[in-house]
Parts: C-alpha cells; sequence; structure tokens
C-alpha cells in the first residue's frame, strides 16, 4: 500500500505536519495516533482467534493469508512443496531458445508437439473437391 512513498515524499509529509499541527501538538498527534493504530491491531488479531476458535479443531492450521487469492491459487494448484501438476519438470524440459531461434525442440515423450514450423506447401488449405448445393462442409471438432 505504501511501497511507492519515497524518501522526498515523507520529508513533505513531515514539513506539512509541522506546518499545519504545529511542533507543540505534533508528539501528542503521533501519540494518539499510534495509541489508535495499536488499538487497531489488537481488535483485528482477537476478531482473528475468535474466528479461529469458532471453526473448531478442523480449521487449527487456517491462515488468513490463504484468502489472498494469489496465494491460494498458489497453493491449491502447486500443493505447497510438491509438484503435483509437474510444472518444474514441463519449466526444465522446455527449451525456449530452440523455439526462438526455429530448431526444432527436443521430443519429452510420445505425444508432444513439434515447434517447428510449418512448410507453406503443409499451410496451403486443401484444394478438395467443391461442396455441392445444399451440402453442408466437414465439421472440425478441434477446430471450434
Amino acid at each position: 500500500m505504501f511501497t511507492d512513498v519515497g524518501g522526498l515524499k515523507l520529508l513533505t509529509l513531515a514539513a506539512l505536519a509541522i506546518i499545519v499541527f504545529g511542533p507543540d501538538k505534533l508528539p501528542k498527534l503521533i501519540q494518539d495516533t499510534m495509541g489508535f493504530v495499536r488499538k487497531i491491531r489488537s481488535f483485528a488479531d482477537t476478531a482473528k482467534e475468535d474466528i479461529r476458535s469458532e471453526l473448531g479443531p478442523d480449521f487449527k492450521d487456517f491462515e488468513f493469508e490463504d484468502l489472498n487469492p494469489k496465494t491460494f491459487v498458489r497453493k491449491q494448484l502447486m500443493g505447497g512443496e510438491t509438484d503435483p501438476l509437474g510444472l518444474k519438470g514441463m519449466k526444465d524440459t522446455l527449451d525456449i531458445r530452440s523455439v526462438l531461434d526455429d530448431k526444432p525442440a527436443a521430443a519429452v515423450n510420445a505425444g508432444t508437439v513439434s515447434f517447428q514450423k510449418a512448410t507453406p506447401a503443409a499451410a496451403a488449405p486443401s484444394t478438395g473437391s467443391p461442396l455441392e448445393p445444399g451440402e453442408r462442409p466437414p465439421y472440425d471438432p478441434d477446430a471450434t
């Protein structure tokens, strides 16, 4: 939230606070603000503990940080420390440089897709017989 606040911005805010509140009232204002922040944190911590106690022993390892969508997806898909989808192995076998250099990729296992460019003859549409009036064109389920 405050990651884009630099030193110059903090210095400007401090100077503005001294001008607006004065050097006499500023320490009391900072103390009151910090007390308010402490109360909010303690309220949030007690609310978290109340929720954990109400959920019961089934959710003893429940973390509120897991409710963040990025964390939730990473934990559910990647399985924590394990790699159930095999993404690490896929990353190790894929050589992106060979793809960019127009070299054929090494075969990982049977049934994989080759990254070779199609020849112009293979890329040209087929010149089959024209359709008869009322005849339906062939259906390709992989193209839809």
